[in-house]
């Protein structure tokens, strides 16, 4: 059980980075945290965020840019609402444009 409070504790610390304004996929988070292949993982420690208010979860969308279909904090629609008023728009086909919103590591 400790094991997984470190790994959801450094996804948390990942996740808190994440600028307004931008998003970053599962994946990347996954990578940052030191193993890419925790992109699974990082959807359940998200959809258990225990800080909703300060854990920014809603900025994690998947590697197509896509939001969660029924977002955890919220439901259908809140995700996409909550980037929108962060200033991120959305592509046509319903897509965060990752060319421009997505996280650039410095």
């Amino acid at each position: 059980m400790a094991e997984k409070r470190n790994v959801f504790g450094k996804i948390y610390e990942v996740v808190k980075r994440i600028p307004k304004g931008s998003v970053a996929t599962y994946g990347q988070v996954a990578t940052l945290c030191g193993n890419p292949r925790w992109a699974r993982v990082v959807g359940y420690a998200l959809h258990v965020n225990p800080q909703p208010g300060v854990i920014p979860c809603h900025r994690v969308v998947n590697r197509e840019g896509s939001v969660a279909p029924g977002f955890a904090f919220g439901g259908e629609g809140v995700q996409r609402q909550m980037l929108e008023n962060e200033g991120v728009r959305f592509l046509s086909d319903g897509r965060v444009d990752l060319s421009r919103y997505l996280w650039k590591i410095e």
